[in-house]
């Protein structure tokens, strides 16, 4: 499938291991490593930061190998998930970034593009976010009340 903003074909370089198997060599319990990712949730990590964490620190390769579950369902089933998925955190921050440039640099014509066409991907995923319920219906987006976040 190709890219949506690019004429790029979008083919992935790195995929997982074809093995559905957890390693012998990690010594964590499935309980063990559930309290790890609410403990580093507790701390302000975000879910792939977690992962990361986890893989590097502790040896564990994959969560969901492990415990069966993903790192958000592990979040959500112990109630501190984030209120916004990270993701759209992510692109929020980013179109914060992109219009301070903006008012910055009126000129720049190309990040005026890239600002634009992150709107657009963040009204798409909200869409698909209050499609299945992981955002509330009258939940919007609005640039002003998001421009703290890009400080964090």
């Amino acid at each position: 499938m190709a890219r949506m903003h690019s004429r790029a074909k979008g083919k992935s370089g790195s995929h997982k291991p074809v093995k559905k198997v957890v390693p012998g060599w990690v010594k964590y319990s499935p309980k063990e490593v559930e309290l790890l990712v609410v403990k580093y949730a507790k701390e302000d990590m975000k879910a792939s930061v977690i992962g990361l964490h986890l893989r590097d620190q502790y040896g564990i390769p994959s969560i969901k190998l492990v415990t069966g579950k993903s790192v958000s369902q592990i979040l959500k089933e112990k109630h501190v998930e984030p209120e916004l998925p990270e993701d759209l955190m992510a692109l929020i921050r980013k179109s914060v970034l992109l219009t301070k440039h903006m008012d910055e640099n009126k000129k720049d014509f190309s990040s005026k593009r890239g600002l634009y066409l992150t709107n657009s991907k963040i009204h798409r995923l909200v869409k698909h976010y209050k499609a299945t319920n992981k955002l509330p219906l009258d939940w919007t987006y609005n640039p002003e009340r998001f421009k703290m976040y890009a400080q964090q």
